[in-house]
């Protein structure tokens, strides 16, 4: 496990959903496991702005590991979602042409779906088209059917996994931004940029966008992860848009194309666009980007409207080749590479944490199970899934869940309060663990009260308090 010196037998860089997942595997094993990230809480870099989707397991060839990791990540799922507290539902897939020639690509995806084993997947006629989505356009002329994919929030995905990781033995460490590295002894001598240190025998680079950089401080492997960017509008709950399942366009060489997705809390996602940019900071959105993806999906649902946009945003994918990188260093000792997690990156999480476990087993990590390893975590109950007679329980216990600070998302101070004091001190990080300031007026009428509550449970005065860490400050000069 440790020894005198207080060192780690694995670190992991990175707390996104990939690194969340591989300390929440390690934590089940009698080792000294290190979780480090550069932001202030977890899940604020690729995978807070995904698009949340199980994928289906069609639209690659199992010759890729992506494939073949997002077809054993995909059946995790389930079990997970018994386990931990996020909100996940198997609703389905459905791959929409509009088009003669599109079902050609169609056939292929079938195929390729029944090749994988993809339990269920179906080709469609226009008439089982619009009985399974009756919102579809009148010129959807067939398509395909994968009822094994599904919706999850991601960022309460990453928030549940950390929370597990961490139950079960794994340190946390945040705002650490690994800088430098270098070997002592049978030992990775980790440096941050504030000049803290962190000493572990195994390291596994789970850095997103930043795994290049990463690599290269580690005198290892030397690639190049390209940022390509997508835009997404949000639409409002009360939307006549929302489908009953996942819609994809019939997709491209280039990208699985522009969806339609009915979020698992309810909203309407629609998006992505895919541009390379260069600045993997670049999370601005444009006018006409978002004019793109209207257009794209009003050819598939015509019923969406602008009116009922409530905001919109940019995520950033980490790019490098056709696939995955997945590998122990041939470089550098005792480090496992974990880079150009793109789509379908999500889905093949879970996957992923196994496969780094076997990838350190191999490379001599000894792996003693943990006899008292709890899969659990305490689930928090939200306002929102009560019904009266419940919510009234609770306010008896708990006052502060009688008090609803969001009301756009029915968030009660009780939740609030618990997020803070699990340590989300940022509005963005209560926000992605409660939803506060997610609904229809973006955190106009709560985000008041979320500050005054978030300055009364850490003392932090007004002119303290971040959007999401670093200089994001929300208030400056005098109230």
């Amino acid at each position: 496990m440790t020894d005198r010196t207080g060192r780690y037998d694995v670190a992991i860089i990175g707390a996104g959903v990939c690194g969340a997942n591989i300390a929440r595997k390690l934590s089940q094993y009698e080792l000294k496991v290190a979780l480090l990230e550069k932001e202030i809480d977890v899940s604020l870099g690729t995978s807070k702005a995904n698009s949340g989707i199980v994928h289906g397991g069609f639209h690659d060839n199992k010759k890729y590991l992506k494939a073949r990791l997002e077809l054993k990540g995909a059946l995790m799922f389930e079990r997970l979602h018994d386990e931990l507290d996020f909100p996940f539902e198997r609703c389905g897939i459905v791959v929409v042409a509009l088009h003669e020639d599109e079902l050609r690509t169609i056939e292929q995806l079938y195929l390729q779906g029944v090749e994988n084993g993809v339990i269920g997947i179906e080709m469609c006629s226009r008439e089982r088209m619009l009985e399974l989505e009756p919102k579809l356009s009148s010129d959807t002329v067939g398509g395909l059917y994968a009822p094994s994919g599904g919706i999850v929030e991601p960022y309460r995905f990453v928030f549940s996994l950390v929370e597990s990781a961490r139950k079960n033995g794994v340190d946390l460490v945040t705002e650490f931004a690994a800088a430098l590295a270098r070997r002592e002894g049978d030992d990775w001598i980790i440096t941050a940029l504030d000049g803290r240190e962190i000493r572990a025998k195994y390291v596994v680079n789970s850095a997103g966008l930043f795994a290049d950089t990463l690599s290269k401080a580690f005198g290892a492997e030397d690639f190049a992860i390209k940022p390509r960017k997508g835009e997404y509008y949000l639409l409002d709950k009360m939307t006549k848009a929302k489908p009953n399942r996942v819609i994809f366009p019939v997709p491209t060489a280039v990208s699985k194309g522009m969806l339609i997705i009915p979020t698992v809390e309810g909203t309407v996602l629609i998006g992505p666009t895919a541009s390379a940019v260069e600045d993997k900071e670049d999370f601005s959105t444009t006018r006409v980007e978002l004019e793109k993806i209207l257009q794209s999906a009003r050819t598939m649902i015509p019923s969406i409207s602008e009116t009922d946009v409530i905001t919109s945003f940019a995520g950033l994918r980490p790019v490098c080749g056709e696939d995955f990188i997945i590998e122990l260093s041939a470089k550098a000792p005792h480090l496992v590479q974990v880079a150009a997690i793109q789509s379908p990156g999500l889905t093949a999480s879970p996957a992923i944490g196994e496969y780094v476990k076997d990838l350190l087993k191999k490379d001599g990590l000894r792996l003693v199970e943990k006899p008292d390893w709890d899969p659990c975590v305490e689930k928090v109950r939200r306002a929102r899934d009560l019904s009266p007679w419940e919510l009234d329980e609770m306010v008896a216990k708990d006052p502060a869940y009688g008090d609803i600070v969001c009301r756009c998302e029915r968030v009660s101070e009780a939740e609030i309060v618990k997020a803070i004091r699990a340590g989300h001190t940022t509005l963005d990080g209560i926000k992605y663990v409660t939803r506060a300031q997610m609904g229809r007026c973006q955190g106009g009428f709560c985000t008041y009260k979320i500050i005054k509550i978030l300055m009364r449970e850490t003392g932090m005065g007004y002119e303290e308090v971040t959007k999401r860490g670093g200089g994001s400050y929300v208030l400056r000069g005098e109230l």
